[in-house]
């Protein structure tokens, strides 16, 4: 049996080939039910998330992760998130690997949203906002320059000093890193905003998205948070990995579909439906697009198929 440590992990999922096996396997389709989602109360702490999401291609393959979510370990220098992946045999059920969980579910959500950039920022797109500092800044970083010409790189994020930690991690050649201290100004600049962060309210307005900017909103993954605004939802071309997942846990367009500001019929295309050329995604380069991700479990098991494959005995 495989076991992956984050290194490891991290060693096995170059973005360029993760980013293409969830073209693959969003194009291709796997079973993949409804994850389950639980509140764990932590006394004296904000409430901790469990989530079980299971996949399988029929003879293949069959993963299942199991990801805890800890907003209050932010205050004790640890990550968030936690988890494990197994992969085992879709033909006998035997146990093939066990994946660093976090490290999957850091990059796979990257690899994701960097596939959506590919159908959804505009081609010259150059500039990129990182509104977060967490674990998953450095890799949304690197997964968009995948694929898009990124040379100006700015990080905002409440704490200066994890901003600055971050902007001091990234090396990419002919990419330029810095802090902003002003989110307005930089969101205004920016071809591509993306977020990663555990706000429960909105960071990022509409009204200072440009003619032709991708908003990536990753980070608000209950109901109850959000990253952006209604205006932002009412201004963009929205589109998600996946509509049950972010119809029933996506609080920028939960929230502003309560409210009545859009409806689900708002959302234009999912990730299977870009991939398989079913919508070709941007109307014009003027149009604005926000792509809303809750994560996905067909996500994490490309990205278990692909680590094991490359590093199976």
């Amino acid at each position: 049996m495989l076991v992956l440590n984050e290194a490891e992990t991290r060693a096995a999922l170059p973005f360029g080939a993760l980013i293409t096996a969830l073209r693959i396997m969003f194009r291709d389709g796997c079973e993949m039910p409804v994850r389950h989602h639980h509140d764990v109360a932590v006394p004296g702490e904000d409430t901790a998330t469990l989530l079980l999401m299971p996949a399988w291609q029929p003879g293949s393959y069959i993963g299942v992760k199991m990801v805890s979510v800890f907003p209050g370990n932010t205050g004790r220098d640890l990550p968030a998130i936690h988890g494990s992946y197994l992969l085992s045999s879709g033909r006998t059920g035997q146990l093939l690997a066990i994946i660093d969980g976090a490290e999957l579910t850091a990059r796979r959500t990257a690899a994701a949203s960097a596939l959506a950039a590919d159908y959804l920022a505009t081609k010259g797109a150059r500039r990129m906002l990182m509104v977060g500092a967490g674990r998953l800044s450095q890799n949304l970083i690197e997964a968009h320059a995948a694929v898009r010409p990124i040379s100006d790189v700015t990080i905002w994020a409440r704490d200066a000093r994890k901003a600055e930690a971050t902007a001091a991690r990234i090396d990419l050649p002919g990419v330029s890193v810095s802090v902003a201290n002003d989110l307005e100004a930089a969101a205004r600049a920016a071809d591509i905003i993306s977020c990663a962060t555990l706000s429960s309210e909105p960071l990022i307005r509409g009204d200072w998205l440009k003619p032709g900017a991708h908003l990536d909103l990753v980070g608000a993954f209950k109901p109850s948070m959000r990253e952006s605004d209604d205006r932002a939802a009412a201004r963009a071309e929205i589109f998600v990995d996946t509509r049950d997942g972010a119809l029933s846990e996506g609080g920028d367009l939960v929230q502003p579909i309560r409210a009545g500001i859009i409806t689900a019929a708002s959302i234009q295309a999912d990730l299977a439906e870009l991939a398989t050329g079913r919508h070709a995604g941007r109307s014009s380069d003027q149009a604005i697009t926000l792509f809303k991700s809750v994560g996905a479990a067909l996500e994490d098991l490309a990205g278990a198929i692909l680590a094991y494959e490359a590093r199976r005995p």
